[in-house]
């Protein structure tokens, strides 16, 4: 087969990693991929254009597609390949509205009774600000939008909650913010492949997606991940039958048919798990620690989904734990460096390397965006898997490199 990974970033290369030990594959393509993922496939170069990649594919006879990032999803990329007769993994733009519009995942979530915060939807800034005025902090302010992970804002007072609002509804183009209340407990994630019918939750991990240690500093996309994270079974029983279940069936009452990997951002509160966001896709860096973990052939489940025939299929797991650590640029979220020189030894045993913003420069490996390297951690334990991680990570090259040593604190101590 002819298989396709779209995206440049770190959980694309782990995709890109997973599907070259598939007995399936006999050429892989990525667009237009990174640095690290060019020792695995061709690298196509692309801007962007969902139509053209979907021409591209045709011509070239591509078998499956495998879809990283949230921005193709919400543009239609699934929509493209299938009407060209083309295999892909991952959402319709009508599915991938549950991430493309907060207020519409909200609303959603509130038609089939989904456990989530409560929340009000604003365009008018006024409006928002008058509402929270009105009930106080602390409070949550989200960009209704796609943001990268980064259009969240947890105020603890008013000034930071009312600049959140006025930063995203003061623009010339308009804009739409959900106010949601705050939630208490520890966040985790749930990541489920479906084929619009069956659903197959992973195993749970959890994210870490402020800058600095003890999640002070500003969102990020994401700064590392571990698996599995320790949820009692009961609470994934629930998770699946409360949250997953009457996510994929609601969206199909609608019309709507949702093939791909959804993604269950979670707060386990004293009443249960609440979902904090829907996404449309594999977590990153949730994928990063998870992809390794799988023992499954990941293009012969991608295939099932994308074909619905998941019915009947089981995950097997690899015994231990996972940790990726995210190797981010000087000045990253807001202004990252770019260009600078790289240096990425040979891994040992039990770790892994992902590229994320990386690139080429000659014969010189350079940054090129703002999460640039993912170190991966495996081991028996999450203690082995973060002692590889954070061992190998004083070997890479990257000057100025910022990047948590606080990973997997939280799993830790709940043991």
């Amino acid at each position: 087969m002819k298989v396709l990974v779209v995206g440049s970033g770190g959980r694309e290369h782990a995709l890109l990693w997973k599907a070259a030990q598939s007995p399936l594959v006999d050429r892989l393509y990525a667009a237009p991929g990174n640095a690290g993922m060019a020792a695995l496939a061709e690298l196509v170069p692309w801007n962007g254009d969902v139509e053209a990649l979907a021409d591209w594919a045709l011509a070239e006879g591509i078998d499956l597609t495998l879809v990283g990032p949230e921005a193709p999803l919400v543009e239609g990329i699934a929509d493209a390949f299938q009407k060209r007769g083309l295999l892909i993994f991952g959402p319709t733009q009508k599915a991938a509205m549950i991430e493309g519009s907060k207020a519409f995942a909200k609303r959603l979530m509130e038609r089939y009774g989904i456990p989530t915060a409560r929340y009000r939807v604003f365009q008018d800034a006024l409006l928002a600000l008058e509402y929270v005025e009105s009930v106080g902090v602390p409070i949550v302010i989200k960009d209704s939008g796609l943001a990268a992970g980064k259009g969240v804002t947890v105020a603890f007072d008013l000034h930071t909650a009312k600049q959140a609002v006025l930063n995203l509804l003061s623009g010339p183009e308009g804009g739409e913010v959900v106010v949601e209340e705050y939630l208490e407990g520890e966040e985790a994630t749930v990541l489920a492949l479906t084929d619009g019918e069956s659903i197959l939750p992973l195993l749970p991990s959890q994210d870490h997606k402020r800058l600095l240690d003890g999640d002070q500093g500003p969102m990020t996309g994401g700064m590392g991940a571990v698996a599995p994270y320790p949820m009692e079974a009961a609470t994934l029983r629930r998770v699946e039958e409360e949250i997953l279940k009457p996510l994929i069936q609601g969206l199909r009452a609608e019309g709507v048919v949702y093939r791909g990997v959804v993604y269950a951002g979670l707060m386990l509160t004293r009443e249960g798990p609440k979902v904090l966001e829907f996404n449309a896709r594999f977590g990153d860096p949730e994928a990063q620690a998870l992809l390794p973990l799988l023992q499954n052939d990941l293009v012969d489940l991608a295939l099932r989904v994308a074909e619905g025939r998941l019915r009947g299929t089981e995950l097997t797991w690899r015994e231990g734990a996972s940790a990726c650590v995210v190797l981010a640029a000087p000045g990253y979220p807001e202004s990252p460096r770019k260009g600078i020189p790289l240096h990425v030894p040979e891994p040992p045993e039990g770790v892994l390397v992902f590229h994320a913003g990386t690139r080429w420069e000659g014969n010189s490996l350079v940054s090129a965006g703002g999460r640039v390297l993912n170190v991966v951690g495996l081991g028996k334990t999450l203690e082995e898997a973060l002692s590889r991680a954070y061992g190998f990570i004083p070997q890479v090259g990257f000057p100025g490199a910022q990047y948590r040593k606080d990973i997997g604190h939280k799993a830790l101590r709940l043991g």
